[in-house]
């Protein structure tokens, strides 16, 4: 049986602008459109309980916060969407792989997107290599 390995990516939106209800009523409506995207395997909110001290959270669920599992082939699926959708607004995603490798990226542009998505693709692509490596 082949093990699943799917990347972990979490969505943080951000925006000044909206009050906490505005930015949670967003990302709850971005919610079914992540997970149409092509993919995606699961998406859903956050869960308080794994909340920092420093992050807010509104009823059960991190404010403005999001996870998707995702194949890694087509993260590039994702960050296009979410370029699309968010590309003049601040978001931070983290990802992390199947080994346990994480990588947290920000951006606020279009150009930003690109360049978090290429960063995204290279470290996914390093997965394998970086065990052979380390040492």
């Amino acid at each position: 049986m082949a093990t699943t390995s799917n990347v972990q990516v979490t969505i943080s939106l951000s925006d000044p602008d909206l009050d906490d209800q505005e930015l949670q009523a967003q990302v709850e409506n971005l919610l079914p459109q992540v997970r149409e995207v092509d993919g995606v395997e699961e998406a859903d909110l956050v869960a308080a309980t794994e909340t920092p001290r420093s992050a807010k959270a509104l009823s059960t669920f991190l404010l403005g916060v999001l996870s998707a599992e995702v194949k890694p082939a087509n993260i590039k699926a994702l960050f296009g969407f979410l370029s699309d959708r968010f590309g003049n607004k601040p978001i931070k995603l983290g990802l992390k792989t199947p080994d346990g490798r994480e990588i947290n990226l920000e951006a606020s542009s279009r150009k930003e997107f690109e360049f978090a998505m290429q960063q995204a693709q290279d470290f996914l692509n390093n997965t394998k290599n970086t065990q052979d490596t380390n040492g």
